[in-house]
């Protein structure tokens, strides 16, 4: 096991780190996140470019960081900051893409669930279950947040996936994102939830997800980046709120 820093997150202390850390996919996003919300925020890592920041809101000590694309890379950071940083909770504040034809851009997600077909939890720790679950206490919080700022938030079952580019298969109908949604119930799909998921369960911390809906399966709207980076505040406004 290592030791901090590691060679992923170069905080010498774990002081330097919040207890609750804000993790976007984008490090660019995490820089805006620090510099719009967070007041005297102090960067504390910046390894492969993975940006991280601590400071406070309303006075309470938040930091958020990067965790890069797919389940690997937030599997890397966010077992590292739970397991070695001495993090209690990380919230996951990210993009998906709608299943369900109910959901329209810029909604704001809380998975209650994150369904794969990955073999991450097999191979990290012999757990053959494909659902992995969100902390209880930490979307009861995120939910109360939402409510009291008004701010509108659906709950479901997501889908956490490996591929970004999928090739349908042969004699492939309806279309797999489909199947899951009409026979599942999954209303969204991206690529981190099961593996934060999966490593705050293992190593007994808190863990959530909140999404917003960047772009649609369904209807074939879509966002830009720019517009992903600036445009998700509401969901901003509801994981502060546990704070």
């Amino acid at each position: 096991m290592f030791t901090i820093p590691t060679p992923h997150i170069n905080a010498k202390t774990k002081g330097e780190i919040a207890k609750t850390v804000l993790m976007p996919g984008d490090p660019l996003r995490a820089k805006m996140i620090a510099e719009t919300f967070l007041e005297d925020a102090v960067q504390f890592n910046h390894v492969r470019g993975m940006l991280g920041y601590t400071g406070t809101c309303g006075g309470k000590p938040v930091s958020v960081m990067g965790s890069g694309m797919g389940m690997p890379s937030i599997g890397i950071y966010s077992y590292e900051l739970f397991a070695l940083y001495d993090v209690d909770n990380i919230i996951r504040v990210g993009s998906a893409g709608a299943y369900s034809p109910e959901l329209k851009i810029y909604d704001v997600v809380l998975a209650d669930s994150a369904w794969t077909e990955s073999t991450y939890a097999h191979t990290m720790s012999g757990t053959g279950d494909p659902v992995a679950r969100p902390s209880a206490t930490l979307n009861e919080a995120l939910i109360k947040s939402a409510a009291k700022q008004n701010i509108g938030l659906k709950v479901g079952p997501i889908h956490t996936c490996d591929i970004f580019y999928r090739q349908p298969w042969q004699g492939e109908n309806p279309p797999y994102w489909q199947t899951l949604y009409e026979k599942n119930g999954i209303v969204a799909v991206e690529m981190e939830s099961f593996a934060l998921f999966h490593n705050a369960t293992v190593t007994g911390k808190n863990a959530a997800c909140l999404i917003t809906i960047s772009d649609s399966l369904v209807t074939h709207e879509m966002t830009t980046a720019e517009e992903r980076q600036n445009s998700f505040m509401n969901m901003m406004k509801i994981a502060l709120g546990v704070l």
